[in-house]
């Protein structure tokens, strides 16, 4: 099954690695076709540490399906369900990851000033760096890194880049290893290139409309990939009859 990507300031939403025990194929059918309730109600009662990361995983796309900045308590559900999994099983990958991302949503609207004090964006990132360590090919984790790297230096700009060790460079490293792994994912383009032009369009415009144009053009097989090949659409429509003032405008308010 093909995994999925979505980000946010730091955000992606990492692929399923399929539960062990108690995961139907029915729910895995329903997260796919964009039920989430479905999906949701059927890994309620597993207590195993992949299906509470499934639902993390569940109640994040449900979050990112909407529009605008998510409600915090779905938000803060995602986050226990993720704690749950590592609770169960200390270092779970995909555990990790889910709590990676429900963190940078967490975050998304707070200051630089409350993300510092709070250390959320320093453990997004190394909970992204640590499932690196075991696992250097998972191309979720460099999407999630590449988005990270950006958001830092467009929100915290050149001092808190450096505080927070973040640079375009290792960006821009994440990003090709992750297009190397899997060439065309539609989210890791997508959010890659939304990234870039929530940081400035103007000056990126070459590299956000090559990553469009990919994500666009790769193959979906899910709801909340559709979801982001049109938001793809939109952004490039937006870049081509309103210019690179209103894209990026766009690109810091879509996920």
């Amino acid at each position: 099954m093909k995994r999925i990507l979505i980000a946010l300031p730091a955000a992606v939403l990492i692929g399923l690695s399929l539960p062990a025990v108690g995961q139907e194929a029915e729910a895995i059918e329903a997260y796919m076709s964009g039920n989430y309730a479905s999906a949701l109600a059927r890994t309620a009662n597993a207590p195993d540490a992949d299906s509470r990361a499934f639902a993390a995983r569940i109640l994040l796309a449900e979050a990112i399906r909407q529009n605008g900045q998510p409600p915090h308590a779905l938000l803060q559900d995602a986050l226990d369900e993720a704690n749950q999994a590592l609770a169960l099983q200390p270092g779970h990958i995909e555990g990790r990851l889910q709590k990676a991302i429900a963190l940078s949503l967490i975050s998304r609207p707070m200051s630089t000033g409350e993300i510092r004090r709070a250390g959320i964006g320093g453990e997004a990132r190394d909970l992204a760096e640590a499932v690196l360590a075991e696992d250097p090919g998972n191309v979720y984790a460099h999407g999630f890194l590449a988005v990270w790297n950006i958001e830092v230096i467009r929100r915290g700009g050149m001092i808190g880049a450096m505080i927070m060790g973040a640079s375009l460079d290792k960006a821009r490293d994440h990003y090709h290893a992750a297009m190397q792994i899997t060439p065309d994912d539609a989210a890791i383009h997508w959010q890659w290139a939304r990234a870039l032009a929530a940081l400035n369009a103007k000056k990126y415009r070459r590299d956000i409309d090559t990553a469009l144009e990919a994500a666009i053009a790769s193959p979906v097989n899910s709801d909340l990939e559709r979801v982001m090949q049109i938001r793809a659409v939109k952004l490039k429509q937006a870049l081509e009859i309103d210019g690179p003032v209103a894209a990026e405008a766009m690109a810091r308010e879509v996920l």
